[in-house]
């Protein structure tokens, strides 16, 4: 009869996952060893496998798993498990949101003839971590890129899509938040209102504003609609002023998050989704605070600042 396989897949498993030791696992897996993702289909080697451990025990080094079952076929192993870790550093590109995160996941074994690990199919990867908190990738947008063929329709320039969003007219808004006690903030355009009932927004923020940390470290973030007074302070929002506050006047929302007055409109949210895409992250956020002035906004177009109360109906 042959010995079950569980107190050696459990040890090893639990050392490299929740200790580190990352050799653990060669006692485990047969030369040529393969790891596929059921959700991506992507595949790595052994080597490739500790270095997504390591990855990920980097950004939660608090990292503990559970083994809720292993279930033994006829050259076949079935690994049910659940981790928890703490966010406390960068991963995916992602920056550290101190939050604590709970995953589960099963994996299917298939054995060589010497009972070691041949391939691994696995119904996780490192972007469940950040799905449990609230952070996903859009599908066929975080993808990676790739080239079109000659037989594929040519995707448009960059001059092109410039030319096609100055033709879009926007409001002016400015995106804030607190980073510990500071006060954050970027002016941003990319804004609109999801639906009334709940009610939701949206607000695209680029990965290389100084604000983009914060914002994953908050729960709540504040929206404010500029007047058209307010073109200044546009200026503010706009630069990289190492404390864009000292310039305007403004006052917190029952959260924490800045509101900056004079605003025709202001609004505290709390984040509860957080999209990757690519060089910009989709904040989806349920309104629990506004403010409205009813003054004239700010309109954006092509570059230029306008008078939202001197709009020529049509």
């Amino acid at each position: 009869m042959q010995q079950t396989l569980e107190p050696l897949i459990t040890s090893a498993w639990l050392a490299a996952w929740d200790k580190g030791d990352l050799d653990a696992l060669d006692q485990l897996m047969a030369v040529g060893y393969t790891r596929t993702s059921k959700a991506t289909g992507t595949s790595i080697d052994l080597a490739g496998l500790k270095a997504e451990i390591a990855a990920v025990r980097e950004a939660f080094p608090d990292l503990r798993t559970t083994i809720d079952d292993v279930v033994e076929g006829e050259g076949t192993v079935a690994v049910f498990w659940t981790s928890t870790g703490t966010h406390t550093h960068g991963y995916l590109g992602v920056p550290a949101t101190g939050l604590t995160v709970q995953t589960r996941g099963s994996n299917i074994l298939v054995l060589d003839a010497n009972r070691r690990i041949l391939k691994e199919t696995v119904t996780w990867d490192g972007s469940e971590l950040l799905a449990g908190l609230g952070i996903r990738p859009l599908r066929g947008i975080a993808a990676p890129i790739v080239p079109s063929s000659d037989d594929d329709p040519a995707e448009p320039g960059l001059d092109t899509m410039k030319a096609f969003n100055r033709q879009f007219v926007t409001g002016v808004t400015v995106v804030t938040t607190k980073e510990g006690d500071k006060p954050k903030g970027l002016a941003a355009n990319a804004y609109c209102s999801v639906s009334l009932e709940p009610p939701l927004v949206l607000v695209c923020v680029q990965k290389t504003s100084s604000t983009y940390p914060a914002l994953f470290s908050s729960s709540h973030l504040g929206i404010n609609i500029l007047g058209a007074d307010q073109r200044g302070t546009v200026g503010v929002f706009a630069s990289k002023s190492a404390d864009k506050f000292a310039e305007v006047d403004w006052h917190e929302g029952p959260n924490g998050s800045p509101l900056i007055d004079g605003s025709a409109a202001s609004i505290e949210a709390e984040i509860q989704e957080r999209f990757q895409a690519k060089t910009h992250t989709v904040f989806i956020c349920r309104v629990r605070h506004a403010e409205v002035e009813g003054t004239a906004p700010m309109v954006y177009k092509a570059g230029h600042f306008f008078d939202g109360g001197k709009l020529v109906e049509i």
